[in-house]
């Protein structure tokens, strides 16, 4: 990945059920161009892909649902359950999201983009290219609170999943931009606004 994106690119990220989604909207409404590491990753092995093909070669067939498609809750408690899981099935999608977004950034023509990735701290060493990197943060209890309420899992396996990333600090050390996203809709918006100024002029 040796070409330059002519945009700013900026990464946005952040622990588990911090808020990107809501900040994203928030930059979308500006006009600014949000790629998702989550749509890639369905993206990359979705039914006929190569990357699906190379998931079941290496979990088998019964990770598919009746319809041919990855039956996600059920891979994700396999490899919430096995690291070692987690790492074949982390070695064969990651590669292809990172491919993803970088050919998305290259073909951008908007001053800026943001490229969404929740597990940039993990993996900050492919990202180099990206210019900046916008972290939106919440206390762990507001996390946990929210996780709870968004995915109907128990509190053990939410525990689990905040565990299993980066820590809070880890994601601090490595932005440039942060968003305190345990506040108020209105100081979202005005965060939001705020930055996306900064951007363009930046971009500038």
């Amino acid at each position: 990945m040796s070409a330059d994106p002519s945009a700013l690119v900026v990464a946005l990220t952040g622990g588990v059920a911090a808020g990107k989604s809501a900040v994203a909207r928030r930059f979308e409404a500006f006009g600014v161009p949000v790629h998702d590491a989550d749509v890639a990753a369905r993206e990359v092995i979705a039914p006929g892909s190569d990357g699906l093909a190379e998931v079941v070669a290496a979990f088998g067939d019964d990770v598919l649902d009746d319809r041919g498609q990855l039956d996600r809750p059920a891979m994700r408690r396999r490899v919430f359950a096995d690291p070692a899981a987690r790492s074949a099935l982390e070695a064969i999608i990651h590669p292809r999201v990172r491919s993803w977004l970088h050919e998305r950034a290259l073909a951008e023509r908007a001053p800026y983009c943001l490229l969404a990735i929740p597990l940039l701290a993990e993996n900050s060493a492919h990202y180099r290219w990206v210019d900046r990197v916008l972290l939106v943060d919440a206390p762990e209890s507001v996390q946990l609170e929210r996780l709870l309420a968004r995915d109907g899992i128990d509190e053990a396996l939410a525990r689990r999943m905040i565990a299993q990333q980066a820590s809070r600090a880890e994601r601090l050390a490595l932005a440039d931009d942060v968003i305190d996203n345990s506040g108020s809709e209105s100081a979202l918006d005005q965060a939001v606004a705020s930055l996306h100024h900064r951007y363009l002029a930046l971009a500038r």
